[in-house]
């Protein structure tokens, strides 16, 4: 359920009506070729992940297959993307709550939300598989109902609904009314909505059956990504022409709201809230272990290494949360300045984390191979020449990002975080040299 629902979250629900603008219908192909670069990133860290379980997941193969630099950058700028997103997530609930209940102010449920998902990672690992289970449950049974309303009102199946049948896909303005430009634009508006599905890896380590579960998870990468993300597109550029959907709006509620769905916002309102504090939960989750990781390899405090009776990781939990209370402070405080250089210094750095796992991929695949291939429980396909493809495809994304206005400051920042890492990465192996 945590590989099913992982997938799913407040970048699909909201972030998509951006896409839509920018692309009309073409959204669909924008979201099947960011969908195959997620697909192929998937099925490589799978490979390794099966092959080579551990906590730190990209982190510890970037290290086996580069050096001591790489897991060091891969796993601190993870982390950081996971506790600055943490804010977000944690700010954004609290809007829909204060929403609700205006009497209690926004700073007091970003407090509660925090307390009570730091509280259930300190108490055991099975309270986040359990709160990840039936948030995963309610997201994917939104996702169905979507679809199958959807689907019946294009055939005219619903009260006061006349067929539209394929009308809106290829009306006023064609396919692709922005070109292969806003199919372009629509890649990288949605890209980044495929982050969180590392998480699945991570939280593999820690099951009964690492191997089992992580090779069933990521086979399943290729149907979750289709039926959610491609289908509830298609749905909604078929249900509706591509220009009735409305600046700040959920396309989802605007659909819901078309079919004569009574009260289709408040309903997306508990989803959208429903996954925001399942993101809050996963990414506490996998800060904690990944800076756990780094503790256990020298990259981190070994302070952080003490484990409970339970088998958590209780420093490295505080640790990831009194960054996430310091994100959420500054977002409360300065949202259009401090914080946006923050958010801004991690908008790219899931595609950087991508790319050392591509790289990873490509050395430890061949190594593997030759010393345990038996362990190649789960292969990339087409090896190695879809992973240099989707390494090519990548750089097109960075170059696309570079000439892109509104994504270039995203790419600047993330790339000068980058550095800074780097040169850290860098200090340290000098100083394990001299040593």
């Amino acid at each position: 359920m945590l590989g099913l629902g992982g997938v799913i979250g407040a970048g699909l629900f909201v972030g998509s009506g951006a896409g839509i603008a920018m692309a009309g219908p073409g959204i669909v192909v924008s979201y099947l070729i960011a969908g195959a670069l997620a697909m192929c990133v998937m099925r490589m860290l799978g490979e390794m992940s099966a092959a080579m379980p551990a906590s730190g997941s990209f982190s510890v193969h970037a290290e086996r297959a580069l050096g001591r630099w790489a897991g060091f950058s891969a796993g601190w700028l993870y982390w950081f993307l996971l506790v600055v997103v943490l804010a977000v997530e944690a700010t954004g609930a609290a809007q829909i709550a204060n929403g609700w209940l205006p009497s209690v102010p926004q700073w007091a449920w970003v407090l509660l939300f925090m307390v009570f998902f730091t509280g259930t990672n300190l108490a055991a690992v099975k309270n986040f598989g359990e709160f990840e289970f039936w948030f995963a449950a309610l997201k994917v049974f939104a996702i169905v109902a979507f679809l199958v309303l959807g689907l019946l009102a294009v055939f005219g199946l619903l009260p006061d609904t006349d067929p539209v049948g394929l009308t809106h896909l290829a009306g006023r303005d064609g396919f692709l009314p922005g070109g292969w430009q806003g199919v372009i634009s629509g890649v990288l508006a949605v890209v980044f909505a495929f982050g969180g599905l590392e998480v699945v890896t991570i939280a593999a380590a820690e099951s009964d059956d690492p191997v089992r579960s992580v090779s069933r998870a990521v086979r399943s990468a290729v149907f979750r990504i289709l039926f959610f993300y491609v289908g509830s597109m298609l749905v909604i550029v078929t249900v509706l022409p591509w220009t009735a959907q409305k600046a700040g709006l959920s396309p989802y509620v605007t659909v819901l709201d078309a079919i004569g769905i009574p009260s289709a916002g408040q309903i997306m309102n508990i989803v959208v809230f429903v996954a925001l504090l399942s993101a809050l939960n996963a990414n506490l989750y996998g800060s904690s272990r990944m800076v756990f990781s780094l503790a256990g390899r020298g990259e981190a405090p070994r302070s952080l290494l003490k484990v409970s009776g339970g088998g958590v990781p209780r420093r490295a939990v505080l640790a990831s949360v009194a960054f996430g209370f310091v994100s959420v402070l500054l977002n409360l405080k300065w949202p259009d300045s401090v914080f946006l250089y923050m958010l801004n210094a991690v908008g790219a750095v899931l595609l950087f984390v991508w790319a050392l796992i591509a790289v990873s991929q490509l050395r430890l695949r061949r190594r593997i191979e030759r010393e345990a291939p038996e362990r190649l429980v789960l292969r990339m396909w087409l090896f190695p020449g879809l992973t240099w493809a989707t390494l090519a495809a990548m750089a097109v994304v960075f170059g696309l990002m570079l000439t892109n206005d509104a994504a270039r400051p995203q790419l600047l920042w993330s790339l000068g975080a980058t550095a800074l890492v780097l040169a850290a990465a860098g200090v340290r192996e000098l100083r394990a040299r001299r040593a």
